[in-house]
């Protein structure tokens, strides 16, 4: 083993606790997009940097959020995705 591997630190990766106290403070903004710095200010407990981006991938991936150039925007309806799922396709129809 070479001596960087030694040095590295193991990833930390965010507790469910954290991506739920992200969650609720950018689904409970009054602001359409949310900068990052403000996201911080509104945590109830202090995250650190890394693990608040990490949050953050995490939730675009799973399509929770659109992070764009002013801010984190919370996209997530699961009311209107259950509409949606109910309706029917229209796939079928040529344009």
């Amino acid at each position: 083993m070479s001596q960087i591997q030694l040095l590295k630190k193991p990833e930390h990766s965010p507790t469910l606790r954290t991506i739920r106290m992200v969650e609720e403070t950018i689904q409970n903004s009054d602001e359409s997009a949310v900068p990052v710095a403000r996201i911080k200010e509104r945590l109830p407990k202090k995250v650190n940097h890394n693990t608040l981006m990490q949050v953050l991938d995490y939730l675009d991936e799973s399509n929770k959020i659109v992070i764009g150039t002013k801010g984190v925007t919370w996209i997530y309806n699961p009311k209107l995705r259950e509409i949606l799922k109910h309706k029917p396709s229209y796939d079928h129809f040529p344009l």
